[in-house]
C-alpha cells in the first residue's frame, strides 16, 4: 500500500472515496462542510436521513453524483473531543470500510482528540489503514482479493504537513513490520521451519547494506555449550538456527538493542504432549520470532538511525526416540544446570541460552519476545502482553510505548519471593515452578540468565493470535517495540 500525507482541498480531491467525521450532533467538520456546499448540501440530506448509526464508530458508505470525489465514507465520532482509544476505534472502522477500494483520502484527522496531537493522530489512521489491508492468501487457490492500493492523509497546510508526514511514515512502517509478522505466524509448519526463517534472515541482509545475517547451527551451538537449546531441538529431524540480524543505522560504537524471539516453528510439547485440540495453533508459537523479523524489516524500510541486533532462536519441539525426557538434567551454555520436568516448558530452555549468547553483543537493553505461557493468558486475556523486567525505567519506557500505539502492556511482578519455586533437589534449577504464578516464574527462570543487563521479557501468549473465526497472527507486539526503538534512539 502507498501512504501519502499531503495539503488538499477536498472540493478537488479525486479518490475513490473521501473519510469525513460527523460528530453526536450530525456537524461535519471544515473539510465535510466544504464537500457539502461544494455537493450542493448532498451530505447534510443524508445525515437528515438519519442512517448513519448513532454509536460512535458508526460508518455509512455512498456513493457522490457530483464531485471529484467517488464516494464519502461518514464516520460518527461521539462527543469531541474523543479520546484516544475513540480514535483508534474510529481510524479501524474507516480503515475496515475502505478495504478493497483503489484508494482513499482521510480527513478524520480534523477530529479533536485528547492529549493527542496531530502526529499521533496521522500515525493512528496510517497503522490502520495497513492493518486493515492484511489478508492470509497465500494458499488459496481462488482470486486473491485487491486490498487498498493507496491512502492518503490530508493536512490542513504546509506548516502541519510535517507532522502528519512524521506520523504517517511511522504508522505505516509499524504496518508494514506488523504484517510480516502476522504473514510467517500464519504460515504452516510444514514450511515455516527453522531452515526457512534462516533463509528469510540471509534474503533481508542482501537486500540492505546495513544488516548482516549470521545463523548458527546446530554443530556450533553443541560446540558453545548451548545444552538447554539443544535439549529442545534434538527431538526433531528439522535442523534448528541461532539467527542473528545486525541492523546498523545508529552511531558507530553505540550500544545495540537486542531483541530475541522465541521461534518455535511448532510445539508438539515434546513427550509432555499436548492435547489434540486446537494443536494447529501451535504453528504460532513463533510468533515472537515473527515480531522481531516484523521490526528488523520495518527498521530497514525506514533507514532508522538506530543499532539494533534481532535474535531469533529456532527450533521445532517433537516427540521422538531422542525428544528429552521428564527428569533429564542439562547443562546450558551459562553453566548452570536444569532439571526437565516438562518438556513443553521449552520456550524457556532455547531462550536462556539465546540470553546468555546476546551478552556478546554488548548491549544497551534485551527484550525477548516469547509466546511463553498459557499462565499469562488467564491472567490477562488477550487485551494485554505480560511485561516483566529488572529495570524501572525500561518497564515504564515499554508501558509508554504501548500507551501510543494501543499496543499495551502490563507489568507483572519479578519478586525474588518467587523463585524458589524454582528449587531442584537434583540440578540448578527446574524448568517450571508449578501451576501458581505460572508467568511469574516462567519470567524469573529467564531472568537467572539475563543478569548482566537491562533486560525485559514479553510474554505474547494472549496477544500473538486470535482463536476461532477470525484465528490468524495478529503481528502483536510490533508496533510497540518500533515505538520503544525509534523512543530511544
Amino acid at each position: 500500500m502507498q501512504f501519502i500525507a499531503k495539503v488538499t482541498d477536498i472540493s478537488k480531491q479525486r479518490s475513490a472515496c473521501v473519510i469525513l467525521a460527523v460528530d453526536d450532533k450530525d456537524q461535519l467538520t471544515q473539510s465535510g462542510s466544504d464537500l457539502d456546499k461544494a455537493s450542493h448540501g448532498s451530505l447534510g440530506t443524508l445525515l437528515k436521513r438519519g442512517d448513519l448509526g448513532k454509536a460512535a464508530g458508526s460508518t455509512q458508505l455512498v456513493s457522490l453524483l457530483e464531485g471529484a470525489a467517488e464516494r464519502v465514507l461518514l464516520v460518527r465520532t461521539g462527543k469531541a473531543p474523543v479520546s484516544q482509544t475513540e480514535f483508534r476505534k474510529l481510524a479501524n472502522a474507516s480503515a475496515k470500510a475502505v478495504t478493497g477500494l483503489k484508494d482513499a483520502t482521510s480527513y478524520l484527522i480534523e477530529v479533536s482528540v485528547r492529549d493527542a496531537d496531530i502526529e499521533w493522530q496521522a500515525q493512528q489512521l496510517a497503522l490502520a489503514a495497513g492493518l486493515a489491508g492484511y489478508k492470509f492468501t497465500r494458499f488459496h487457490s481462488e482470486a486473491k482479493p485487491h486490498p487498498l492500493a493507496k491512502f492518503t492523509l490530508h493536512a490542513a497546510d504546509k506548516k502541519q504537513l510535517s507532522a502528519v508526514q512524521k506520523g504517517t511514515d511511522l504508522g505505516s512502517a509499524q504496518a508494514l513490520g506488523s504484517n510480516i509478522a502476522r504473514e510467517l505466524g500464519n504460515l504452516p509448519g510444514n514450511l515455516c521451519t527453522p531452515t526457512y526463517l534462516a533463509s528469510e534472515a540471509k534474503a533481508l541482509a542482501k537486500k540492505h547494506p546495513k544488516l548482516t545475517t549470521t545463523v548458527l547451527d546446530n554443530k556450533k551451538m553443541e560446540s558453545l555449550g548451548m545444552g538447554a537449546f539443544m535439549s529442545v531441538a534434538k527431538g526433531s529431524d528439522e535442523p534448528a538456527a541461532m539467527i542473528a540480524m545486525q541492523y546498523k543505522g545508529g552511531k558507530t560504537g553505540d550500544k545495540p538493542i537486542v531483541l530475541v524471539g522465541k521461534g518455535i516453528t511448532f510445539d508438539t510439547g515434546g513427550i509432555s504432549i499436548k492435547p489434540g485440540l486446537q494443536m494447529d495453533e501451535m504453528k504460532f508459537d513463533m510468533c515472537g520470532a515473527a515480531s522481531v523479523f516484523g521490526v528488523m524489516n520495518a527498521l530497514v524500510e525506514m533507514n532508522a538511525p538506530v543499532n539494533v541486533v534481532g535474535v531469533v532462536a529456532a527450533a521445532e519441539n517433537m516427540p521422538s526416540g531422542r525428544a528429552s525426557k521428564p527428569g533429564d538434567i542439562v547443562t546450558s551454555m551459562s553453566g548452570k544446570t536444569i532439571e526437565i520436568l516438562n518438556t513443553d516448558a521449552e520456550g524457556r530452555l532455547v531462550l536462556c541460552d539465546a540470553l546468555t549468547w546476546v551478552g556478546k553483543f554488548k548491549p544497551s537493553v534485551v527484550i525477548d519476545i516469547a509466546t511463553l505461557t498459557g499462565a499469562c493468558v488467564i491472567a490477562l486475556g488477550n487485551h494485554a502482553t505480560g511485561l516483566y523486567a529488572n529495570q524501572d525505567q525500561l518497564a515504564h519506557d515499554l508501558i509508554a510505548a504501548g500507551e501510543t500505539t494501543g499496543d499495551r502492556a502490563w507489568r507483572m511482578p519479578l519478586w525474588e519471593e518467587y523463585q524458589s519455586a524454582l528449587s531442584s533437589n537434583f540440578a540448578d534449577m527446574q524448568n517450571i515452578g508449578g501451576r501458581e504464578a505460572g508467568s511469574v516464574t516462567a519470567a524469573c527462570f529467564l531472568a537467572r540468565f539475563a543478569e548482566e543487563y537491562n533486560w525485559a521479557h514479553l510474554d505474547i501468549a494472549g496477544s500473538a493470535w486470535t482463536s476461532g473465526a477470525a484465528k490468524g497472527a495478529t503481528g502483536r507486539p510490533v508496533p510497540l517495540l518500533l515505538q520503544y526503538i525509534l523512543n530511544n534512539k
